[in-house]
């Protein structure tokens, strides 16, 4: 197994606090909705009380396995890339949601969409980042 340069930590651990503010964003949003009721406007928070109840679960997983694949990361386990797989999907999932089938765009403009497209940015690289890890004997 090949030693990790220090990019490789520096990008794990931002990578975690990242996944930890999506675990504080989905806290937020399932169990404490009205604590951000005065920072949106009406018609984007009548938006959110109205999303499916699959779509927490779907955030959940997505969250989640981003959180426990950058553990698996820094603990240098193959293990991370299908749960960075796993929640790159999931967040697809939930931010073509979140974007097309909402009236979100409606009410926001293009602005809503700045947000989504970082986190699939995200999503994205972390997925290839830990298979390029993976791949260069970085992670066992």
């Amino acid at each position: 197994m090949n030693k990790p340069n220090k990019a490789f930590w520096i990008i794990a651990v931002l990578a975690l606090l990242w996944n930890l503010m999506g675990v504080y964003q989905f806290y937020l949003g399932s169990f404490a909705l009205e604590s951000i009721r005065d920072s949106v406007y009406a018609e984007e928070f009548t938006i959110m009380e109205s999303l499916p109840s699959w779509y927490a679960i779907v955030f959940g997983i997505a969250v989640f396995t981003g959180v426990l694949g950058c553990f698996l990361l820094l603990a240098r386990k193959k293990l991370a890339v299908p749960l960075f797989g796993i929640s790159l999907l999931t967040v697809l999932v939930i931010e073509f949601y979140w974007l097309f089938a909402t009236d979100i765009m409606e009410v926001s403009g293009l602005v809503a969409a700045v947000m989504p497209l970082i986190v699939i940015a995200i999503s994205i690289f972390m997925y290839f980042y830990s298979k390029g890890a993976a791949q260069k004997g970085w992670l066992n």
